[in-house]
């Protein structure tokens, strides 16, 4: 008998945490006139520079653009080989490709998903140039090594920390430690302002060049033209990109960043119930924090064993018969056909993940029932 059948409402593998707050803050900037790229933005960059510990913030439309315009402002181009996971979202594998570089896949740690010196040392080409390793489910990159081994050989490190804010790392925030990180406020990340992304930088220079080149690579920003009466004339120095954020996401974005440190003390405490809860089913795995650092628990995954008693397609219909929205969990990028016949190093550990993998429900507003439910079905197919 399905959920449906039984009358059980739905549980949600995500919802983003929006409220009267946030309502407040967007029909202020509609009764300001100024919807666009503005003063919210700029009030944006500021406060998430300073919560993130970085020297400089630019608020871009997506994180696949703060990638995109990442690789541009770090002087990666048409002929460099940037070494990514292929243990990620198909983004991080495509901004390489938008500046005509070419993505070369690297192996990920078992225990974390991420990337560990060594296996970028292992995908390392006579043609590298960059390196974006990514948080991925928010579970910190263990950055330090691979530093240690790039900075050395002029490869730019890039962190992709699309669902990192919250998470940190030797106790300092992800990204504090990268040259320069790109940043997610996607629905499903746990900071969201609907769509929207995110740079930081310890380079003013990079700073700099990124909000020109966000901006069609005008000399005169929109804002500043507006502010003046008589609007001065603007140049085109190069050929930029309309990659801009609105005061109507900014606005959000200030308001859900006030709300980060509570969104992600809920969420590890959620993560930390599904542990204690799961500790003894044979044949499940959860992803858990590393030595060197604290996730934010954006996603939480499990890995199917051969001791449990269903695989991993098995135990999602398993839940989705309870009424459960699961997720497969993190794609391999290398298997797409957007990125077929590209050459790489013996990938296992991607694919043993990708196939043996699915994200739990795990949202701020998760109740003890919707949660007691979730144990019971994981609980049920668990092996001797």
């Amino acid at each position: 008998m399905t959920a449906v059948e039984t009358g059980l409402p739905r549980v949600d593998v995500m919802k983003p945490w929006l409220g009267a707050e946030e309502v407040a803050a967007v029909t202020e900037v509609i009764e300001s006139g100024w919807v666009a790229q503005g003063p919210r933005v700029a009030a944006f960059e500021s406060a998430f520079a300073d919560a993130m510990r970085a020297r400089a913030a630019v608020a871009t439309s997506s994180c696949t653009t703060a990638l995109h315009l990442a690789l541009v402002v770090a002087g990666i181009r048409a002929g460099d080989d940037v070494v990514v996971p292929s243990f990620s979202f198909v983004a991080t594998a495509n901004a390489p490709t938008y500046v005509g570089a070419r993505p070369v896949f690297a192996d990920v740690d078992a225990a974390t998903g991420n990337l560990t010196a060594e296996t970028v040392a292992a995908a390392l080409t006579p043609a590298t140039r960059a390196v974006i390793a990514v948080d991925q489910a928010g579970v910190p990159v263990d950055l330090a090594p691979i530093r240690e081994l790039c900075d050395p050989r002029g490869i730019v490190v890039i962190e992709d920390a699309a669902c990192g804010a919250g998470s940190t790392y030797h106790d300092r925030p992800v990204g504090a430690g990268a040259e320069i990180t790109a940043w997610s406020f996607h629905p499903r990340k746990i900071l969201t302002t609907g769509e929207g992304g995110m740079i930081t930088t310890s380079r003013p220079d990079w700073a700099s060049r990124a909000r020109r080149l966000r901006e069609h690579a005008m000399s005169v920003s929109a804002a500043d033209r507006h502010a003046s009466l008589v609007s001065p004339p603007e140049e085109f120095g190069e050929v930029g990109f309309n990659f801009r954020m609105t005061d109507l996401q900014a606005a959000v974005g200030l308001v859900q960043l006030g709300r980060l440190p509570a969104i992600v003390a809920r969420r590890r405490e959620i993560a930390a119930r599904y542990r204690h809860e799961l500790a003894d089913v044979a044949g499940l795995r959860l992803v858990d924090d590393p030595a060197w650092g604290a996730g934010n628990a954006q996603s939480l995954w499990v890995e199917v064993l051969p001791a449990y008693r269903l695989d991993r397609e098995g135990l999602l219909l398993a839940l989705a018969s309870a009424g459960i929205s699961a997720r497969r969990g993190i794609m391999a990028a290398h298997r797409q056909p957007a990125h077929a016949g590209r050459t790489h190093v013996p990938l296992p550990v991607t694919e043993q993940l990708t196939d043996s993998t699915l994200i739990l429900p795990l949202f701020h507003q998760m109740t003890d029932d919707e949660l007691g439910r979730v144990v019971d079905v994981l609980r049920g197919y668990g092996g001797e």
